[in-house]
């Protein structure tokens, strides 16, 4: 079906037209099975979007441009080449997934390709090419960083302890700071005993190879939102491995999904805490832009100390248990008694985290938007004529608005997103500029991923269409500051800049994106907010930092030093935000993009 609209011509190339969609956040699928039935390599062997089984099928069987007249590009990939030469970094080609064995029918313009892309865009350092990908996508990071340098990272050289993840095929300094998973889960963070993973989307088998190997048999326990089908897939995933258990997070509310991201590791030395925005798949952490906060180590309490000990300054202790109290779940409670056996007081960061239901009086101001407004009205300091410091919002998956801005983002949301100290006031009609980031066509083609990127933008054409209003408010990606303007975002953040962009109110790093699923919605004439989805991210205030002046100072390049880090915050983006030209179109996952290829000479054409 063709259908027209301010951003050109869609092709609608999936089954979903009728589909009422709440939010496309990564909505889940429960077909895996069936799936895995009719061809195993075509399809991810673990429970995920309609929109990654699409990027994974393309991966697996590319589609290759085959216009001559089109100009070829340079790509991301070998335009680092030269510097990553000698550096130990295994730049492997994104198409390297194993061949699709279904037959596929194409245009005249289509040329079916099952072998790996051309050989300038691969530099491959491993001998071993019959892995299956998603070892060899690993076997880039190899040992995790330099005992002296991780142990820097987490004790003063990061002071926000605010960390990107690592990316392959970018310029080495780039990652100098940032983390791998075997970074996170290694010996030199703590010796584990414990531990539990919530997430949305997990590959059991990969999770448990990034565990050192003295790690692989403690007790892991998995926290998710799978049903049906897809719970049966993920248990039997985890059949081989008798010390993984599961925890099955309800969702009661239609289209509600388990988007949390969070790691509680058990050490005999303490506690950690992660929180982070990337699936606990191999795609998730090797070209993407993610987002990880860790915690301090935290030490056991002495015998006999009160219910209160423990506790930081933003509450962060009792705000984990009655985040975790919310999943109503017996298998959580020992991991409540072990954040109450231990010392959080040195907690810097407030939490912030959605559960779902419908919440009235004060409850309401629990979770979600209401959340984030309650804490910035008590901890953010108030804002000289606010309504020229903007708000952003940056995501990497949208749902339905509504039929303008008036009907949620203009009105409820950004109430909470400009809350002061001392602002009670609701500017209407957007009066504050908000800044909308989310990538382009353009940029996921010319991403180190290329089209396939896009599986993890799952931006729908039905909800697209619905609201075109919104697009005006679009900003491309641009991360020249930390070196992945070509690492397509995963992470979600939001913040408060000043006018000129040099300074910030508050940054939110978070699994929530722009959706009433994830923020809640108000209802019953706003005495009422329902909430669909379990989301966790946390926010940084200058308060909590020491810091009386209202603000933190931008950084520079990620990778510079500072003379004072505590008062500049490493926002992993260019600022100020560009706007989408005249020619720009959001990213949309399920319509065909076959007029230029991507970095691998591909295109996208999803069903």
């Amino acid at each position: 079906m063709l259908q027209e609209g301010a951003h050109g011509k869609w092709t609608v190339s999936s089954s979903d037209e009728s589909t009422e969609e709440v939010s496309d956040n990564e909505k889940p699928s429960t077909s895996s099975l069936s799936h895995a039935a009719q061809g195993r390599t075509s399809m991810p062997q673990f429970p995920c979007s309609e929109a990654r089984k699409a990027a994974h099928k393309r991966k697996a069987s590319p589609l290759k441009f085959i216009d001559k007249g089109f100009p070829r590009e340079t790509s991301p990939i070998e335009k680092q080449r030269a510097g990553q030469e000698g550096s130990g970094w295994c730049l492997s080609s994104s198409d390297e997934e194993p061949e699709d064995k279904e037959k596929q029918v194409h245009k005249v313009m289509v040329k079916e390709e099952k072998n790996d892309a051309p050989k300038e865009h691969s530099l491959d350092f491993h001998q071993n090419n019959k892995l299956p990908e998603n070892q060899k996508a690993e076997e880039w990071c190899g040992a995790p960083n330099e005992a002296q340098d991780t142990w820097d990272l987490l004790n003063g050289g990061n002071p926000f302890r605010f960390f990107l993840t690592k990316v392959r095929g970018i310029e080495q300094s780039y990652n100098s700071g940032a983390l791998h998973i075997k970074d996170i889960l290694s010996p030199l963070f703590g010796t584990l005993l414990s531990s539990a993973q919530f997430n949305y989307c997990i590959d059991v088998e990969w999770l448990v190879r990034q565990y050192p190997q003295e790690f692989r048999k403690k007790p892991l326990l998995i926290v998710h939102g799978e049903k049906r089908e897809s719970k049966a897939e993920l248990i039997a995933q985890a059949r081989p491995y008798e010390n993984i258990s599961f925890c099955q997070a309800k969702l009661d509310i239609a289209f509600g999904t388990h988007h949390t991201k969070m790691m509680l590791l058990l050490y005999e030395e303490g506690l950690r805490v992660v929180i982070h925005t990337s699936n606990l798949i191999s795609e998730d952490w090797h070209q993407k832009t993610q987002g990880i906060w860790i915690s301090p180590l935290y030490p056991r309490l002495p015998q006999g100390a009160t219910g209160s000990a423990g506790e930081s300054e933003t509450n962060f202790k009792s705000d984990l248990i009655s985040y975790l109290a919310a999943y109503n779940s017996p298998t959580l409670k020992e991991w409540i008694d072990n954040i109450q056996e231990h010392d959080l007081s040195e907690t810097s960061v407030y939490l912030l985290g959605s559960t779902p239901g419908r919440y009235q009086g004060i409850d309401k101001e629990k979770w979600g938007h209401l959340r984030l407004r309650k804490l910035l009205r008590e901890g953010a300091s108030p804002v000289a004529a606010q309504e020229s410091w903007p708000v952003v919002g940056q995501f990497s998956s949208i749902g339905s608005m509504g039929a303008d801005e008036s009907k949620w983002l203009c009105s409820e949301f950004q109430d909470s997103l400009v809350a002061t100290g001392t602002s009670a006031t609701s500017l209407l009609k957007c009066a504050v500029p908000i800044h909308l980031i989310y990538p382009t066509v353009d940029n996921v083609r010319q991403s180190l991923e290329g089209y396939p990127a896009g599986g993890s933008l799952p931006y729908s054409v039905q909800t697209a269409q619905k609201q075109l209003w919104l697009h005006s408010y679009f900003h491309k990606w641009s991360a020249e500051v930390s070196g992945r303007s070509h690492a397509m975002p995963h992470i979600k953040t939001y913040m408060r800049p000043s006018p000129d962009f040099q300074k910030i109110a508050w940054f939110l790093v978070t699994s929530a994106n722009l959706s009433k699923a994830a923020w809640g919605a108000l209802e019953k004439n706003g005495t009422q907010l329902m909430i669909r989805s379990y989301e966790l991210g946390v926010l940084f205030l200058p308060s909590a930092f020491g810091l009386d002046n209202g603000y933190f100072h931008v950084k520079g390049k990620l990778h510079s030093e500072s003379k004072d880090p505590v008062t500049y915050f490493p926002v992993p983006y260019d600022l100020p935000p560009e706007q989408y030209g005249s020619k720009d179109r959001p990213w949309i996952w399920n319509i065909p993009y076959t007029n230029a290829p991507d970095t691998h000479g591909n295109m996208w054409v999803p069903s």
